[in-house]
């Protein structure tokens, strides 16, 4: 007879218990491979939670850094334009509360912002950049408003008719109808009148002498009415 089926013969009782414990080894593995699976399946989706807040994040990020961009330009068409500053003098003015709030907002945003989105990569730095920005908009909108409300109102008299005279020079220094000798006198002159009345920022005055320079460097039309 055959070894195996003689085992068997004999101990046919151990069929019983054996596929016992064969059906408890098969369920605990069967339930192995459930967890396993359901591990699986936690880690890709917290893997993909912490894509999905990744990408969330960098979103806020550049829309942040958009708005930063925005105020700066609205600051720039101040900053760029003595005009506006003769108009709106608050702006400039150091011993306004308002401005000086405004510029230490951006100060703090501007040293905030990160050169690329996925340099913020923490809800604490993100909500700090945030914060910032936010600050920067409220300071500056609420400065403008001051701004444009007062206009001159902070001068005297006397003090207002040198602004208007300073406003009216900068149109002929910034005239290409005028001669080189009127454009460069008239600005001369308009800097003398805003002395002590309104600090203009570097970027205001490099600006205007770039625009008047450029009007001085560029080549005069040939007059056909000479001989």
């Amino acid at each position: 007879m055959n070894p195996f089926l003689e085992f068997v013969s004999h101990y046919w009782w151990l069929v019983f218990p054996l596929s016992g414990l064969a059906g408890g080894w098969a369920r605990s593995w069967s339930r192995a491979s459930e967890r396993r699976h359901r591990r699986r399946v936690e880690l890709y989706q917290l893997k993909n939670r912490v894509a999905e807040a990744e990408q969330a994040s960098q979103a806020e990020v550049l829309r942040l850094q958009e708005a930063h961009d925005a105020v700066n330009r609205r600051w720039l068409e101040y900053e760029l334009d003595v005009g506006k500053l003769i108009d709106f003098p608050v702006m400039s003015d150091v011993r306004e509360p308002l401005t000086v709030a405004f510029l230490r907002a951006k100060r703090e945003a501007d040293g905030l912002r990160p050169a690329t989105p996925g340099e913020i990569t923490t809800a604490a730095r993100l909500a700090e950049y945030r914060t910032a920005v936010r600050s920067f908009e409220l300071a500056f909108g609420v400065a403008e408003r001051e701004a444009k409300r007062i206009k001159d109102g902070n001068f005297t008299g006397p003090e207002r008719q040198r602004l208007a005279t300073a406003r009216k020079l900068l149109r002929i220094a910034s005239d290409s109808a005028a001669t080189p000798a009127e454009r460069q006198t008239a600005y001369k002159r308009a800097r003398r009148e805003l002395d002590g009345l309104i600090v203009l920022p570097e970027a205001t005055i490099a600006a205007l002498e770039e625009k008047i320079e450029g009007m001085l460097d560029a080549p005069k039309a040939p007059d056909f009415h000479q001989s």
